[in-house]
Parts: C-alpha cells; sequence; structure tokens
C-alpha cells in the first residue's frame, strides 16, 4: 500500500517524509499527535506474510533495550493490513554516511563512538540480544557526539532464535564486508559476533575500509571472512591494540563488549561533553524504569518485560533520507567536533599519556552532585533485573537494585560524604588515576568501597547480597566502584537533571534548624559541637564531656513510615515514634515534611529523622526528641 505525507495512522502518527526504503518496508519521519514529538515509523512490506512476525520480533528485542546510544522503540502497529514499529527519531547521518562525505576519522573520533556503542551493546548482550548487523550504516551520530545503534532488524534473541541446528548454517545475516569468521564459516552467531562487527566498524572508520579490504565483491569479502584475512591496521593510532583484540578470529579471545568498552575508553575517552549528554539521557531512561526499594520483597513490583518472539529476517538497507538535512547534520557535526581537543575534552597529552579532564574526580558544587550519575543498571543486568532507584533514603543516596523474579537478590548503595574517614587495617587503597579506592573486607552479606577524591570529599559505595545465588558482595561493590572511578576519571561528579523542588528539605541546611535554645531541652548536649554532614542534609550535635550524649538530624526519604513507630502529631506535622529505635537508650522521631510521586509514579515520603542518644531511658529520650523535632518543624514553617 503506497503511503502519503499526511496520512494519520493509529489516530496519533502524522507521516511528513519518507526516510528510505528497503526490500522489506519502508521508513517514514512522523508526527506523534498525542505526545507531541516526532518519530520514525518503520513499515513493513505485507507481500511476505511473516514479514509482520520479523517486524515485531525487532520490536520485542529492541524494546527490552533501555539505553541513551540505542534508539528507542515506542510502539508496534498492527491495524487492518498496515504493520509498523514507532522509533525514535534521530536527526543524524550515520556513520557510513560521515566517513563517505568526510573521509576517515581520527582515532579520537572512531574511538569516541566505539566506546558509545560498545556499551550499547553490553546492555543488548545483558538482555541475551545479540544485534547481528553492527555496521557503520547501523550506527547513527549526532552533531553532540553521541552515537546510537539502530535497526536490531536482524537481531535474536538467544533463546529463542537458533542461527545453527549443528550440522548446518541456516543463513548468513550480516554485510559481508563486516561479517565476524564464525558466521562466514556457518557458525552460530553469538556475542562476541557483535564485538568483532564493531571493530571491524571502527576500523573501516579510520581506515576508509573494510578489514578484508576495499573493493572486493560480496562473494569475495564472505570468502576472506571465512579464512579470517584481515589487513593490519594503518591509521588506527592508538586505536590499534583495541581493534586488533575486538576483530580476533577466535570469538574466544575477543573481549566482551564491557571489555571492549574498557579498551576503547583508555585508548580514547569520551568527551567530557559527551558524557555529560549522555548521564542527562541516562538518568531520564533509568527514571523511567525505577523500581523502588521496600522493607518488604512481597511490596516490590516485577518488571514487565516484552515476550520473545522466533523468526529469522535478513538485513535490509536504507535509502539516503532528505539529501538537504543530512547535509546539515554533518555540517553540524564536523563544525561542533566534540571530540577536538579543548578543556574538559579526552585528548592526549605530547608524551601519549591520556590527558585528566580538568575537574576530573571532582565533587563540583554538592547539591547538584548527583549519585545516579555514577552508577549504571547495566553493569549488574547479568545477575538479574537491575533498576536504578533515585528516591530512597539519604538526598545524596542512590541505589541499584537487583531482582530475580519477584525477589530482592542484591542491593548496590551510593553516597557521598565531605569528611573522609581514615582508612584502617581491614582495607587495602589503590590508586585508580585521580582518584583512590579503598577497598574493605565482606563482612555480614555486605562489602564497602569508597573512592577518595582529590578535593577531600568522598563517595560510599557498598555492596549487598539481599539473597543467594549471587556473586560475593565485593564483586558488586568493586563493579560499582570501577564505573564509578572511569567516569570520575573522564570527569568531575555528574549534575542532577534539574534543581530540588523550592519546598524539598535539600533547599534547607540541617544545622540551621536547632539553635542553642531549642537544645535547652536536652542539657547534656553543647550547641557549639555542632557538626554537618554533606551539603548540610544531615547535622550532630554531642556532649563535650562524656560523649555518651547526640542528637543526630537527617533529611531522608521513605515509601512508608507506618512502621516506624507510633504514629503522633508534631508541629502540625505527621510524625512516628519509635523508643529504642537504634538500640538500646536511643529514640527516633520520623516526621512528615512532604510527599511527591518520584519517578516511578509511586508516592515518596520526605521526612526529618531525628535520633536521640544518652544515658537517659529510651521515654525520656523520646520526650526529648519530640520537643526537638516540634521545634524543627515549626522553624521550617515560619515564613
Amino acid at each position: 500500500m503506497a503511503r502519503a505525507r499526511g496520512e494519520r495512522l493509529a489516530d496519533r502518527y502524522r507521516l511528513e517524509e519518507p526516510l528510505g526504503r528497503g526490500g522489506m518496508g519502508e521508513v517514514w519521519r512522523a508526527h506523534d499527535e498525542l505526545l507531541e514529538r516526532p518519530v520514525a515509523v518503520k513499515f513493513a512490506h505485507l507481500a511476505n506474510l511473516t514479514d509482520t512476525g520479523k517486524l515485531r520480533t525487532e520490536a520485542v528485542n529492541a524494546a527490552r533495550l533501555h539505553h541513551p546510544n540505542i534508539v528507542a522503540v515506542f510502539d508496534f502497529v498492527e491495524e487492518g493490513d498496515t504493520c509498523m514499529i514507532v522509533l525514535e527519531y534521530v536527526a543524524a547521518p550515520s556513520l557510513a554516511r560521515i566517513v563517505a562525505e568526510r573521509g576517515p576519522l581520527s582515532p579520537e573520533e572512531a574511538g569516541a563512538i566505539g566506546c558509545q556503542i560498545a556499551d550499547a551493546l553490553a546492555a543488548s548482550h545483558a538482555q541475551s540480544v545479540v544485534h547481528g548487523d553492527v555496521t557503520p550504516e547501523n550506527i547513527l551520530v549526532r552533531p553532540d557526539g553521541v552515537a546510537k545503534l539502530t535497526d536490531f532488524g536482524i537481531s535474536r534473541a538467544l533463546w529463542s532464535e537458533p542461527t545453527y541446528d549443528g550440522t548446518r548454517a541456516v543463513g548468513v545475516h550480516g554485510k559481508p564486508s563486516y561479517l565476524p569468521p564464525e558466521v562466514a564459516q556457518g557458525r552460530p552467531l553469538v556475542k562476541a559476533s557483535d564485538v568483532f562487527a564493531l571493530g571491524a566498524t571502527l576500523y573501516a572508520a579510520v581506515e576508509g575500509h573494510s578489514p578484508y579490504g576495499k573493493g572486493r565483491t560480496p562473494q569475495k569479502y564472505v570468502e576472506l571472512a571465512a579464512g579470517a584475512v584481515i589487513e593490519e591496521p594503518r591509521r588506527a593510532g592508538r586505536l590499534r591494540e583495541p581493534l586488533l583484540a575486538l576483530t580476533s578470529a577466535d570469538p574466544d579471545e575477543r573481549p566482551d563488549a564491557a571489555g571492549a568498552r574498557r579498551l576503547l575508553g583508555n585508548a580514547a575517552p569520551l568527551p567530557a561533553q559527551v558524557q555529560e549528554r549522555l548521564h542527562e539521557e541516562r538518568t531520564l531512561i533509568d527514571a523511567t524504569l525505577t523500581m523502588r526499594l521496600r522493607p518488604a520483597p512481597e511490596q516490590r513490583r516485577s518488571p514487565r518485560g516484552f515476550p520473545s518472539l522466533g523468526g529469522a529476517r535478513r538485513p535490509w538497507a536504507l535509502a539516503a533520507g532528505s539529501a538537504a538535512v543530512v547535509a546539515a547534520l554533518l555540517a553540524g557535526l564536523f563544525a561542533a567536533r566534540p571530540w577536538d581537543g579543548s578543556p574538559g575534552d579526552s585528548g592526549k597529552d605530547a608524551k601519549g599519556a591520556p590527558a585528566a579532564a580538568k575537574d576530573a574526580g571532582r565533587m563540583g558544587e554538592v547539591t547538584s552532585a548527583d549519585p545516579c550519575g555514577l552508577l549504571s543498571a547495566t553493569t549488574f543486568r547479568k545477575y538479574g533485573d537491575a533498576h536504578v532507584d533515585p528516591d530512597y533514603g539519604e538526598l545524596d543516596r542512590c541505589d541499584v537494585l537487583i531482582t530475580k523474579g519477584d525477589d530482592d537478590a542484591g542491593d548496590i548503595t551510593l553516597d557521598f560524604a565531605s569528611h573522609p574517614a581514615e582508612p584502617d587495617s581491614q582495607t587495602r587503597v589503590r590508586k585508580a588515576g585521580a582518584v583512590k579506592v579503598v577497598e574493605g573486607p565482606s563482612e555480614d552479606g555486605e562489602c564497602d568501597r569508597d573512592i577518595l577524591l582529590p578535593d577531600g570529599n568522598e563517595v560510599l559505595i557498598t555492596g549487598e547480597v539481599l539473597k543467594d545465588p549471587m556473586p560475593d558482595p565485593c564483586t558488586l561493590a568493586s563493579l560499582a566502584a570501577d564505573h564509578a572511578a572511569d567516569i570520575l576519571n573522564h570527569g568531575p561528579v555528574p549534575r542532577r537533571p534539574g534543581p530540588f523542588p523550592a519546598d524539598s528539605l535539600a533547599r534547607l541546611n540541617a544545622c540551621d534548624l536547632l539553635d542553642a535554645a531549642d537544645l535547652k531541652a536536652f542539657p547534656a548536649i553543647d550547641p557549639d559541637t555542632m557538626d554537618p554532614e554533606f551539603a548540610d542534609w544531615a547535622c550532630t550535635w554531642s556532649s563535650d564531656t562524656s560523649g555518651k550524649a547526640e542528637v543526630y538530624l537527617l533529611f531522608n526519604r521513605d515509601d512508608d513510615l507506618t512502621d516506624n513507630g507510633t504514629r503522633a502529631t508534631l508541629g502540625g506535622k505527621p510524625a512516628y515514634v519509635d523508643p529504642g529505635g537504634e538500640g538500646d537508650h536511643t529514640c527516633v522521631v520520623s516526621s512528615v515534611h512532604r510527599t511527591y510521586t518520584d519517578t516511578a509514579g509511586e508516592e515518596t515520603i520526605e521526612h526529618l529523622y531525628l535520633k536521640t542518644t544518652g544515658q537517659e531511658s529510651d521515654e525520656k529520650l523520646c520526650d526529648t526528641a519530640k520537643a526537638l523535632t516540634t521545634a524543627v518543624v515549626r522553624k521550617i514553617q515560619k515564613p
């Protein structure tokens, strides 16, 4: 069926411009009238009745993947004789078009693109999806330097779509000039095949032709691929060793996608401005996938995934889109040159050593520092369903929660500190570029990895095993620490996507909320012992003599306070009082400040956490805690 500009589909998608056509279908730019955004719409030609299933398979495989370097799938529509997949619209030329228009890229440029696509493949492989057609044509590069992997059209889910039956090849998939040797030999398409194809793609980006040479017929390329006849790179520079590793003839000798990311990143670190943009997009993606960290497993939600569908697919090429648009995008990319040497970029000094970013490893402005920017759920998806939770606990905290079925299996917590503790005899300190990592032992199912920043601040990481089988908690903590250190060695702590709301406790200073007059309610406390914590979001007052009396005030978040003690009303606000809540001779009061809908669409409570510790009975300490909480609430309420 012929499509026309202005045609409206599924009561929301208005076709605007054809972008390309291939053997299995065509692609249009369209406008989503419901969400007011541009989208790409891919139609299947239904002359072959299996095309619908193939397109659905592509949608299913790609929709499982949520990553800033993967073109997102928004919708799948079957309507009469219309079958289409709705995708993120990326106004960007392909890597193939860039090389064709401009010529080979520098190693820095190719490496920056390769880092991102390797990260995308790591996410894809964690979901057991092999792309199967990583080529320059299927990598889009925006003018800001962000690269995106597209067209999972011949991708396969490992558990549902075999490509080899043990005796014969079902078919050779992929573009011959980037074909992995094992695939050309009729062996199965595996994760390592994507790694080879990425290496071959980057080889072509810097050398200007396939690793099998140039000007060959498709049959000759397949023959050379089957024999693993790969030409030595000549222009790769610092990418030479990574490319040789990625294009190893033996799949078992290649790094996995995460390893490829590290190799490429070490050789050609991602520019700071590209990192910032990816962090912004990753934060938005992770927010949509957030799973709340709750006190009881049965209260947690299970993620919903797409079913796995079978069906093979042959690759199909798209014709070029609007020449004027592509030319403009290319011009923008070359003018912006996000890989060029500039302050904070990823260039190298005269000796060839990686140049440290100007603010590498520094905290920066504390209230805008984003703990979630140092974590990645992708790192842990090989152990289960992993999701970032940015809305639980202290205001400077972020979690990655790993679940298996309905059970919580692991938790990785990251928060900040402004007064690092001195390493003790039970820890080991190692240097990791601009930062130091303090490694503690495993204890009671938990393990700490603390990162000391050059400006005196600290990143605190704890790995916790909640249910076996899981890796040792130190493995979880180390993975998180390595990821965070890698980011910190290329720039400062990432920034939050936006400021805190005007009515958030984050706008206040905890130490300002109790003065000497208020603290008279607890005579053992010396007001001059005031000790603020990170961003002034917590404060401690103690006794200047015995040291056994203490008041601790913290700004905190939770999804339910009903199990935090007996309900009371303090200063006109709901509160919960818990005698002995933190052990003998303590009392904890949790006072509701505000409620809001978090990034998972659930209600979260921002609250005051006030603890008193002393020699008195729990009941008397609770009287003091309630009086102090009332004073804090009233002070906050003052105009």
